[in-house]
């Protein structure tokens, strides 16, 4: 991660609630007068750097009931991402369904969570020395995802799901433009990513053993039926390998899909049932609080010696050392691997109460040789996703709303 390398809608939403609009003269515009030297150059050269955006403007009623205008930038070309660590957003909103789906009196996401080892290529887990307790729960795994974008964390809640529900489970939900195949961080043929761990979960008081899950096997093949190369050259251990690297076993997301994540997680009722996620008022006040936590805001781990920029590239990917002022939130999952960078976000200013919702994706790889860990994440990328999410910033502070939005359940109590 940063600093670390380690839509199916319902007719009457679509029409009332949700207007989409395609036509990417209005993003592209906004860019251009906006943008400074390098901005320009990236939106003179979209192909280059794969460039997608997708911006949705907020209104909201005198009851304030929120209703979307979406636009889209390069959407429709359906140019291929690796969505790298943005799909830890996905686990760890169904971690949270399964633990309530379960329906299990005394369980909830601060039990115990032990992972045990039971095919070739699983490790276990018995400890955690990060956590309060010192020991592995849901709720610090999505804890370290959202603050920090934890590798690992995200491997025991992929493990926990299983390969084939957390795909089925999506699809269901309307999430048709993605593949979830393989842990992150570590090199797994296919075979080991579709096995997944035996899980034990214990009260984290009395210790009492509340459910067990036998290892799980997917039936189902989710890479992709066709071939999907990039670059010219890639590593592959020791050696340069003088070819396209294909991506066709790798985790694919569309932006749309991202987006719309990010919306019914933010707004669920403004979706139909299927399409929710099974989750508590409580469950989506821990994902608000810690998808805009800052790592300075954080006990358990102590993260104070990160950046608060750490996690956040839209309005300061190229800001290092700014204290994020207070009156600013950004609600959000980042990813950036093989030369992707990639945010996604809900964004709020409740001095000035505005908010809006922004994701985007670059590609940074000028000499297209992939896994070789040299992209221009922070010379190119990073700081073009600030400017980007400044530029629709000043564009929301400058635009008049009928009703000012109340934003109230978006202000939180942090650790620190």
């Amino acid at each position: 991660m940063k600093k670390i390398l380690v839509y199916c809608l319902p007719f009457f939403f679509l029409q009332f609630s949700f207007a989409q609009n395609h036509d990417s003269h209005f993003i592209h515009d906004l860019l251009l007068v906006n943008q400074d030297s390098l901005g320009k150059k990236i939106i003179e050269n979209p192909e280059k750097y794969r460039l997608q955006i997708i911006y949705t403007r907020i209104d909201r009623d005198k009851d304030n009931h929120p209703s979307f205008q979406t636009y889209h930038y390069r959407t429709e070309l359906d140019e291929y991402f690796y969505p790298a660590s943005t799909v830890k957003l996905f686990t760890s909103a169904l971690a949270l369904e399964k633990i309530n789906q379960l329906k299990i009196k005394e369980l909830d996401k601060f039990d115990i969570m032990l992972t045990d080892s039971v095919y070739i290529g699983q490790t276990s887990v018995k400890v955690d020395t990060t956590s309060e307790n010192g020991l592995p729960s849901i709720a610090h795994y999505i804890k370290k995802i959202l603050v920090t974008s934890d590798n690992d964390a995200f491997n025991r809640l992929y493990e926990f799901i299983g390969q084939e529900p957390l795909n089925e489970k999506l699809k269901a939900k309307g999430f048709d433009d993605l593949r979830l195949t393989h842990r992150l961080s570590i090199s797994l043929p296919q075979d080991e990513n579709k096995h997944t761990n035996q899980i034990r979960l214990l009260d984290s008081h009395s210790g009492k053993l509340l459910f067990t899950q036998e290892g799980q096997f997917s039936t189902k093949d989710y890479t992709n039926q066709s071939d999907l190369f990039l670059g010219k050259a890639y590593v592959k251990g020791d050696q340069l390998i003088e070819s396209p690297m294909n991506f066709k076993e790798k985790n694919a997301v569309s932006l749309a899909n991202l987006h719309q994540l990010l919306l019914r997680l933010i707004f669920p009722d403004k979706f139909s049932a299927s399409e929710q996620f099974d989750l508590s008022e409580t469950d989506y006040q821990f994902l608000y609080q810690y998808m805009s936590q800052l790592p300075r805001e954080t006990v358990y781990p102590d993260y104070s010696e990160l950046p608060d920029n750490f996690c956040k590239f839209f309005m300061f990917g190229d800001k290092n050392g700014i204290r994020i002022p207070d009156h600013l939130r950004i609600f959000n999952k980042i990813g950036d691997a093989y030369g992707f960078s990639i945010d996604n976000a809900y964004i709020v200013d409740f001095k000035n109460n505005i908010e809006f919702a922004l994701s985007a994706v670059i590609y940074t790889n000028k000499n297209e040789t992939l896994n070789d860990g040299a992209y221009e994440y922070e010379e190119t990328a990073w700081p073009f996703l600030g400017v980007l999410g400044r530029v629709f910033y000043r564009y929301e502070l400058d635009r008049k709303r009928e009703n000012s939005p109340d934003l109230t359940k978006f202000k939180f109590t942090y650790d620190k």
